[in-house]
């Protein structure tokens, strides 16, 4: 019976934390997507905002398999918002290919949850 109870624990325990995880991979995306639009739209002020909340975010979206992934689009959001910042007619590029990573990175966690 304590087995079976360890066992069920462990195992909503790592519901808890797959859910956590899979909600911060959605944010990333979905703040990564509202970057592109605001930057397609010209609010520089509010694309800078949405990647700092990428930049949160991103910390919780972490498994094993996608960790390089994870790396790579770290630093691809670094030079995007240094793009952006300078006004640099490439930050748009940048930025939709660290987007593409990010989706990379759900597919393959999707993939094995």
């Amino acid at each position: 019976m304590i087995a079976a109870a360890l066992v069920s624990t462990s195992a909503n325990a790592n519901s808890a934390g797959d859910a956590k995880v899979r909600a911060a991979g959605e944010t990333t995306v979905a703040k990564v997507e509202e970057a592109v639009s605001l930057l397609e739209k010209g609010d520089k002020e509010g694309t800078l905002k949405a990647l700092g909340e990428v930049r949160q975010s991103q910390k919780e979206f972490r498994y094993e398999q996608t960790e390089r992934l994870r790396q790579r689009a770290g630093d691809k959001l670094k030079v995007a918002r240094d793009e952006i910042e300078k006004g640099d007619a490439n930050a748009s590029a940048s930025l939709k290919a660290t987007l593409d990573l990010y989706k990379e990175m759900m597919k393959v966690y999707s993939a094995a949850h």
